[in-house]
């Protein structure tokens, strides 16, 4: 056995990539955590809360932190990316670049500073619903807690007003690219996911209506920290829908789009549907399904929305939906296939349960492993010492992500031992 083992490196740094870092961190073993964000947290971080508690994210995420602030052996790379593994089990070499924060960290920074800035970006963590100044701190949980400077965004105006203003040291205007490598001796791909393109849903509204959302866009209109405050409202108006409509596999087993079931979409509409219920009890809610799918202990959480009578659930794929120009009511064409029916019911917000893309479909890691049609890594992956946890093995919710985490330790921890 390896008496002076390499460190772990793990791609990501969301749920999975954090859990996968504390527990071979908490058992000896050193770890590079490398994230591409400039916080981690991952998409777990922007969910207003979790299923099926109904607790918010931060709870988890803020025993994960501590557990990774406490740990010497863990060295955490934000604004990173992983550029090439070469090498085999053992004994990889991985090539890593960083982005500039032009934060420096050594002083401390508050907003007074930022409210003197004229220059906005979209804000990415409320998936460009609103905007921030252009030095910004990503949210109220942020890991590193540091704050960002989007330089592009800067103007010279605002550059000048940094000089002035900002303590000496806290702001590099002139700070530039890392680039580094190292030796470690296993990799974790935790590289999570991405949602599903609505673009590509023309015919179900989404960038012709208003009102036709993404699941994910929900989860910010819910959240305290999100572009309306946790008030789920219509972006057309800004009013409080009553009568919203779900519709599940929005892209997702299509041939056409994603083949695949994600297997998240049924319970993250069951929970958003709990969104709306709590903040008006007079909405009414129709979720448009093709199958419900809440496996396990999940099925409570399900059962327990069948007994609200403001709730319905129809079995029927959505085929088109379509705005009325004077109401801006949104009218949905389909087929109610339990009732032979085919209806245009009118709904006044409709949320699409777009799903999920790994994220390596996109980037793939830059070492040469086997991905199947869809960009999913098999998790012990087709080589020695890599291996992947989460959504970038496949589409899984928080539960399973972090328990395939642990066992990516596992194995990298095995692997270091040996090598």
């Amino acid at each position: 056995m390896n008496p002076d083992p390499k460190p772990i490196l793990v791609i990501g740094g969301g749920i999975a990539g954090m859990t996968a870092a504390v527990e071979a961190a908490e058992v000896g073993y050193p770890v590079v955590l490398v994230e591409k964000e400039a916080f981690l947290g991952g998409r777990v971080i922007r969910s207003h809360k979790y299923f099926p508690k109904m607790c918010p994210p931060a709870c988890g995420f803020e025993i994960n932190v501590r557990r990774i602030r406490r740990n010497p052996r863990i060295t955490v790379h934000t604004l990173a990316t992983v550029e090439e593994i070469t090498g085999k089990a053992g004994d990889f070499r991985a090539r890593i670049r960083k982005k500039p924060r032009y934060v420096t960290g050594n002083v401390s920074l508050d907003d007074s500073v930022t409210e003197q800035l004229t220059s906005e970006r979209p804000n990415d963590f409320n998936m460009d619903l609103d905007t921030t100044k252009a030095l910004y701190y990503p949210h109220g949980a942020a890991y590193p807690p540091l704050h960002v400077l989007d330089r592009e965004a800067l103007s010279e105006a605002d550059a000048a007003t940094l000089t002035e203003v900002c303590p000496p040291g806290a702001i590099d205007l002139d700070m530039g690219e890392e680039e580094f490598a190292m030796d470690v001796g296993a990799v974790i791909v935790a590289t999570g996911w991405r949602p599903y393109d609505a673009a590509n849903l023309d015919n179900l509204g989404y960038g012709r209506c208003p009102n036709v959302v993404t699941n994910l866009m929900m989860e910010r209109f819910a959240a305290p920290g999100g572009p309306t405050g946790g008030k789920i409202l219509r972006p057309s108006d800004g009013t409080s829908p009553t009568n919203v409509a779900f519709v599940q596999c929005a892209g997702s087993r299509d041939e056409n789009h994603l083949p695949y079931c994600s297997a998240v979409c049924c319970m993250a509409s069951l929970k958003q549907a709990r969104y709306i219920r709590e903040s008006n009890e007079d909405a009414k809610i129709t979720i448009f399904y093709i199958d419900i799918r809440t496996l396990g202990r999940l099925e409570k959480f399900y059962f327990d929305l069948l007994d609200d009578e403001k709730v319905t659930f129809v079995k029927g794929k959505v085929a088109e939906i379509n705005e009325d120009p004077d109401s801006q009511e949104l009218i949905l064409e389909v087929e109610d296939t339990i009732a032979g029916e085919k209806p245009s019911p009118r709904f006044d917000m409709v949320v699409l349960a777009t799903g999920i893309v790994p994220n390596t479909a996109d980037s793939p890691i830059p070492i040469n492993l086997e991905y199947d049609e869809y960009g999913f890594l098999d998790g012990a992956t087709d080589v020695e010492g890599v291996y992947a946890a989460g959504c970038a093995k496949s589409p899984c919710d928080v539960s399973r992500a972090t328990k395939e985490s642990t066992a990516a330790a596992l194995k990298a921890i095995q692997c270091v031992r040996r090598g």
